[in-house]
């Protein structure tokens, strides 16, 4: 029988889609209160990865991705999609949602993202949130899967979170999670 132990605290990140680059500021004001200091905000550029978003935002969106510097409990990623979820509402408009936030927890190993839509590779959580397998680390890279969203599947996207586990594997061995 194996033994239980506690989860190594996870690396916050979060894509950021925005109908209007003057919504990111505010944000990620309200990001930081949740959530603690942002250390790494991705530069703004146009989504054009699929137009799945561009008729209820109104136009093309602006893409970003966040790091945070406080760690988190994995147990905690449900809990953080309901309350990201509430943060899209208060940027709603009639016509749908003018922020879209995709929380996801970056590990040595993978990164996980945060649903509420259900397919047949996503794992229940609790209240509704299902959590998605979008990137594997293996051979000093990041390796999606067919179900992995495209921008995530662009070299650039998994350059960057290279470059997150990069900076959160330092956090590890500063905080003792791991050895120096």
């Amino acid at each position: 029988m194996g033994r239980r132990s506690t989860f190594i605290p996870r690396c916050l990140v979060m894509g950021v889609l925005l109908q209007n680059p003057a919504l990111l500021e505010p944000v990620t004001s309200r990001l930081e209160s949740l959530y603690g200091p942002i250390l790494y905000i991705s530069p703004l550029g146009l989504f054009t990865f699929t137009d799945y978003y561009d008729k209820e935002m109104g136009t093309k969106p602006y893409r970003c991705y966040l790091r945070f510097k406080t760690l988190v409990d994995p147990a905690r990623l449900s809990a953080i999609k309901i309350e990201t979820n509430a943060l899209e509402e208060l940027y709603r408009v009639d016509e749908g949602r003018r922020v879209n936030l995709d929380p996801g927890l970056l590990s040595l190993e993978n990164l996980i993202l945060a649903t509420t839509k259900n397919r047949s590779h996503r794992i229940p959580l609790m209240d509704g949130i299902y959590a998605e397998l979008t990137l594997q680390y293996e051979n000093s890279g990041f390796h999606g899967f067919s179900w992995t969203y495209a921008d995530y599947q662009s070299e650039d996207v998994k350059h960057l979170f290279v470059l997150f586990r990069k900076a959160y594997h330092e956090q590890l061995k500063q905080e003792g999670y791991l050895r120096p």
